[in-house]
């Protein structure tokens, strides 16, 4: 147990990747680990889309950007992005989605493969070329962009050490 605790204590977000791929094996295992996230009612209801052509990549990119008023990469330069969907009509769609990314998080870091948490994908699929993408996907516009997960190798720069734990993060009664 020590290990996983350890495991949990360090992994961090990461800002910077190089273009270095994810080796297909080990990518698959990360995206196995998502599956095994809970869910309400064992429903497994989210949606995982690994996203890893760099054209699409490149305009989710582009359409995070534009939520945020910027021309910046919301993905530090990722060559991966994974998207969560969750199903609206699933009462814990919103928490199983994000079950499922921290698991993504967290497999990611154990295989050694840097990742980050990036918001705005419920923004980015309410968008027309959002919808669009969902549409050409398969995903039942029921579906909510929830949030996506990053996915690469990180350059030593994009990797900050863990801020101190606030001293009141934990109240037992």
């Amino acid at each position: 147990m020590n290990d996983l605790i350890q495991m949990f204590k360090t992994r961090r977000s990461c800002k910077a990747y190089t273009d270095q791929k994810v080796e297909e094996s080990v990518l698959d295992a990360i995206l196995e680990a998502g599956t095994y996230a809970p869910t309400g009612m064992g429903r497994q209801s989210p949606l995982i889309v690994c996203v890893q052509d760099q054209e699409t990549r490149d305009k989710i990119s582009q359409l995070n950007a534009a939520i945020m008023k910027t021309d910046i990469d919301p993905f530090y330069g990722a060559p991966i992005v994974v998207v969560v969907f969750g199903d609206t009509r699933v009462p814990t769609y919103r928490d199983d989605a994000n079950l499922v990314m921290g698991n993504l998080l967290n497999a990611a870091h154990a295989a050694g493969v840097d990742s980050c948490y990036i918001y705005r994908a419920r923004e980015v699929f309410q968008t027309p070329e959002g919808q669009e993408l969902m549409k050409q996907w398969g995903i039942d516009p029921a579906y909510e962009g929830i949030g996506n997960v990053i996915l690469g190798y990180g350059k030593p720069e994009g990797i900050k050490p863990a801020a101190k734990r606030k001293a009141d993060y934990i109240r037992k009664i």
